[in-house]
């Protein structure tokens, strides 16, 4: 198995491949409904992963302290998103533009993450502390993919 980062990078680029496919469709198409539909819970089970494996390890050491809660609040902003665009009809200019923003802050944030967050994370996490975390987030990823739906009742009653 791969260790953290790679999981990770993977999935990003994964991410980035179903951020163009959308991107090259139009309208409410199946094409587009199905990519969005794969990006929306990939990126939330993803996002949780993340956020209960690397996140709250690079938390835990003071160094890393301000990058994780950084990117953790991008996550929620990006989440946020996701969430506006799900709401949407994506036959409208309105979705389009939306999803253009969303495009934008979540390749920078990707970007962000395995430019300075891995550089920060490899300085401050031994080796031999985050072994094994590759498939913690897996585990964690798989697990959290069916939850989305309860998570996101959850945040509606809030």
């Amino acid at each position: 198995m791969s260790d953290i980062y790679s999981a990770i990078k993977a999935d990003h680029d994964h991410h980035r491949e179903l951020l163009e496919k959308i991107s090259d469709t139009s309208g409410a198409s199946e094409d587009r409904k199905k990519a969005w539909e794969e990006f929306y819970s990939d990126v939330k089970s993803h996002g949780a992963a993340e956020e209960e494996t690397f996140y709250s390890k690079l938390i835990s050491k003071t160094w890393g302290q301000d990058s994780a809660r950084h990117s953790v609040h991008e996550h929620q902003q990006i989440d946020d998103l996701m969430e506006e665009l799900r709401e949407m009809d994506m036959s409208e200019g309105a979705w389009l533009e939306k999803f253009k923003k969303l495009r934008h802050d979540y390749e920078h944030h990707i970007d962000e993450e395995e430019n300075e967050v891995f550089a920060r994370a490899r300085e401050v996490i031994p080796e031999d502390e985050i072994k094994g975390y590759g498939e913690r987030f897996a585990k964690r990823k798989e697990e959290e993919m069916g939850l989305i739906e309860e998570k996101r009742e959850d945040s509606l009653e809030d």
